[in-house]
């Protein structure tokens, strides 16, 4: 039998804050602080030219986002698949941007403002944001 069995698991699971709405009800361990975890999926397919090339992306997170996040960020290369407006299913390599923040309105606006920024730039139908309450240290 491994460490946790199933029953163990629903008994951690039941220790965990249910219906955190703000940073500031997040609890979190000695050395960490609340924190705001945003992810960003940008599709690099467009339509009537080559896709979102290396360097344009590199140029878009160089004007875009490093002047938003300055303190940092993270990118991996990920395979997307998403229903269209026009109801069929795409398929595209993709980008996955993910910053952690303190939080707050102002982040929100920031993180908008590069969803609308590679919506323009590149002819993107959407561009998903993904955030959730966490605890981080660095």
């Amino acid at each position: 039998m491994s460490y946790f069995d199933a029953r163990s698991v629903v008994i951690l699971m039941g220790l965990l804050p249910v219906g955190c709405t703000s940073l500031s009800q997040t609890m979190c361990l000695p050395g960490l602080m609340p924190s705001a975890e945003a992810e960003l999926f940008f599709g690099r397919n467009i339509a009537g030219r080559e896709d979102v090339s290396d360097d344009d992306w590199r140029r878009f997170v160089d004007e875009e986002v490093t002047p938003r996040f300055p303190a940092g960020l993270s990118v991996a290369d990920v395979d997307g698949q998403y229903r269209n407006s026009a109801g069929t299913i795409v398929r595209e390599r993709s980008k996955e941007l993910i910053i952690v923040t303190p939080g707050g309105a102002g982040d929100t606006m920031k993180l908008n403002a590069i969803r609308d920024a590679y919506k323009r730039r590149f002819n993107q139908e959407s561009v998903l944001l993904t955030t959730f309450p966490i605890c981080a240290g660095f």
